[in-house]
């Protein structure tokens, strides 16, 4: 193995560890074909646990926004973009912000935030939160804002536009391939602000290639599970993944989970 490989991979984390992040991130790629999103929700609590939480976003980053690109060629032309490009703009225009929370922000703090963000947004979503309507294109930009905010802070921006497009009468074809869209759209924002940040390094380099294989497989699994799943069984997964997450994420739970 040439030189800079061997002093590339000696960055990596214990193989305790390394063993819990690929777990994470093969449940998470799985989600993340089937769905559309849930990959960060699933990943990331699970590796702000045992890693530093900015070297765990922007690992994440790299890796979902390279390995899902062949997700993204179907999705653009599926999407509804008359809600997905305000939701973008809004997005992109809040990421810095989040970006330089998650620089100085206390990660306990960020942590109790997003659960209790991610429990809302389920909670919309059981007890009934729907309309009919196409959505205004001033309300699209205010749900990609705060998804944009969240996605800076912690790459978990999923809540508020699944809540957004899954309360509508999109069917869920649809509403995957805005998902899909949005996040490959804002992350490239995010990918400025992490690196204005200084978030990229060669312990995160080196945990991508280690990381990538598993998602980028897993993912594949996930896409094929979509395509013969019942239409109907969409959101009950959708709504079981983001119950996943905000449990898994709260600190109270950290003596048995971590």
């Amino acid at each position: 193995m040439p030189t800079v490989l061997v002093d590339l991979f000696a960055q990596l984390p214990e193989p305790g560890t390394l063993a819990l992040l690929v777990a994470a991130i093969a449940l998470a790629g799985a989600v993340r074909g089937f769905s559309g999103f849930g990959a960060a929700m699933i990943f990331m609590p699970a590796a702000s646990s045992v890693i530093d939480p900015a070297a765990a976003a922007a690992g994440f980053l790299l890796l979902d926004t390279l390995v899902t690109l062949p997700l993204l060629a179907g999705a653009v032309r599926r999407c509804d973009w008359s809600t997905v490009l305000p939701a973008c703009i809004g997005a992109m225009i809040m990421v810095p912000l989040g970006a330089a929370i998650l620089a100085r922000a206390d990660t306990l703090a960020l942590r109790w935030s997003l659960s209790t963000i991610v429990l809302i947004a389920l909670a919309l979503l059981v007890f009934g939160y729907r309309y009919t309507r196409a959505p205004g294109r001033l309300a699209s930009v205010a749900v990609g804002a705060f998804a944009g905010l969240l996605s800076g802070v912690s790459q978990v921006s999923a809540p508020p536009v699944v809540v957004f497009w899954a309360a509508g009468p999109k069917p869920p074809a649809v509403i995957r391939a805005n998902l899909i869209t949005f996040f490959a759209v804002v992350g490239v924002s995010v990918f400025a602000a992490f690196l204005y940040n200084g978030f990229y390094s060669r312990a995160v380099i080196a945990l991508f290639l280690v990381l990538a294989p598993v998602y980028g497989l897993m993912i594949y699994a996930g896409a094929r599970g979509f395509g013969t799943a019942s239409p109907q069984a969409y959101r009950p997964v959708a709504y079981g993944i983001i119950l996943f997450s905000a449990i898994s994420s709260l600190p109270l739970l950290d003596p048995w989970l971590r």
